[in-house]
């Protein structure tokens, strides 16, 4: 049952919420632009780089599952305010870290933080919105982000000399301050009579009926493999491969990064303008996924061909063309009634940031070890490329293989 908002309130919601998935970006993506600044500061290692990275990521799963659940009983207003109270203090922590291990604590209090910056959104918009609008919504969330990130390259870059990193991050705590205040403004309330109308009452509780939903399943290979891998070479791998590799200075690789999350942007707006045209016409999730999705794989396999000729281009299509597999996540939630939603859409959420957080570290493990045995930073960049674009292809061929014993009838808007 859907209990749709009017237009002129959902827009304001949209809004409130965009604000803090708009900060939580910036903080998520901000260690891409920083990590030469962090290597020199701290004589940071790749594996440390990518450990540092992904303890942003670490915190974020860490919380998912309990997440989810308190999002289907309390609902996103009251646990978005009590999450973002955590990202507050997980950026004054980072501001004042003097260490590594100081720095990685103050990270995965800020991934913890910001965990329900997109879950509580679409948790709401699940029982808020009409379908078409939900994918539409997520969407348009996700070009949010990319504004976050876009606003952590070249704007970041610029303001370091005048600013310096640490107090960026007093920065990040005072505007999440705001956000806070604009969703306690104006995110409704979630009512417990608008819960049981949905049948809360009758969904078991805890996450087995998500576990053993086939199309779950079915989902969560590419969700790790491809939209976490997405995720960890926009946030990380594209900067230090754009130095390392391609030699590009730390200031052109910022550049760079700033193309690739404008490309980003540009690409969830389309999907939000595209996707209720393409659904009319047939084109369902499952469809974008397997067309789309051989596309990146293709484009992985140039820039490991490339190798120091692939930069910031190469990385901008790879980027593009795995969003296919971001049409995934309000699919899986519309799979499962209202009163699921915030569990399934966490669940998902958890293998994708899982997975985030496996290709970052693994990567950086993986650079340390072709380096190790006295190969180039370029051909230990590109076979740790390879590695992943091998898992991928496997994960794409579980998604195309499971369709014969996943015919679950899944409603697609």
């Amino acid at each position: 049952m859907h209990h749709p908002l009017p237009r002129g309130a959902a827009i304001v919601v949209f809004f409130s919420f965009a604000c803090a998935y708009f900060l939580s970006a910036l903080i998520r993506a901000v260690t891409a632009t920083l990590s030469p600044l962090l290597t020199q500061e701290f004589a940071l290692q790749a594996r440390d780089l990518g450990l540092l990275a992904g303890g942003y990521f670490l915190g974020f799963a860490a919380t998912q599952l309990p997440l989810g659940t308190w999002l289907d009983r309390h609902g996103p207003r009251k646990v978005i305010l009590c999450f973002l109270a955590v990202a507050v203090l997980g950026c004054v922590a980072f501001s004042v870290a003097t260490s590594f291990t100081a720095l990685m604590a103050a990270r995965v209090l800020c991934g913890v933080g910001v965990s329900a910056c997109l879950m509580a959104p679409l948790t709401g918009f699940r029982r808020w919105l009409t379908p078409q609008a939900q994918l539409r919504a997520n969407s348009w969330m996700l070009m949010t982000g990319s504004l976050g990130m876009v606003a952590s390259t070249l704007p970041v870059q610029l303001l370091l000399p005048w600013v310096g990193w640490r107090p960026l991050f007093w920065g990040l705590a005072a505007l999440t301050v705001l956000a806070m205040g604009l969703i306690a403004w104006r995110v409704p309330v979630w009512s417990r009579a608008s819960v049981a109308a949905d049948g809360e009452a009758e969904v078991a509780p805890g996450y087995a009926e998500v576990w053993r939903h086939p199309y779950f399943r079915r989902m969560v290979p590419i969700g790790f493999c491809s939209y976490g891998g997405m995720v960890a070479m926009q946030t990380l791998w594209a900067g230090p491969w754009m130095v390392r590799v391609a030699g590009y200075s730390p200031a052109e690789a910022a550049t760079g990064l700033f193309a690739i999350n404008l490309c980003m942007l540009c690409t969830f707006w389309a999907w939000g303008l595209l996707t209720p045209r393409l659904f009319a016409r047939g084109w369902t999730v499952n469809r974008l996924i397997t067309h789309g999705l051989p596309v990146s794989l293709g484009v992985m396999a140039l820039i490991i061909l490339l190798g120091e000729q692939a930069g910031a281009w190469a990385w901008a299509l790879f980027c593009v063309t795995s969003t296919f597999v971001s049409l995934a996540q309000p699919a899986v939630a519309m799979a499962f009634p209202p009163a699921l939603a915030g569990r399934a859409l966490s669940a998902y959420n958890l293998v994708v940031f899982a997975g985030v957080f496996v290709v970052q570290w693994g990567i950086g493990l993986g650079v340390d070890l072709f380096g190790g045995l006295g190969w180039s930073s370029s051909a230990s960049f590109r076979a740790a490329m390879g590695v992943f674009l091998l898992c991928s292809v496997l994960s794409y061929a579980y998604f195309r293989l499971a369709k014969s014993h996943n015919a679950t009838r899944v409603p697609t808007p």
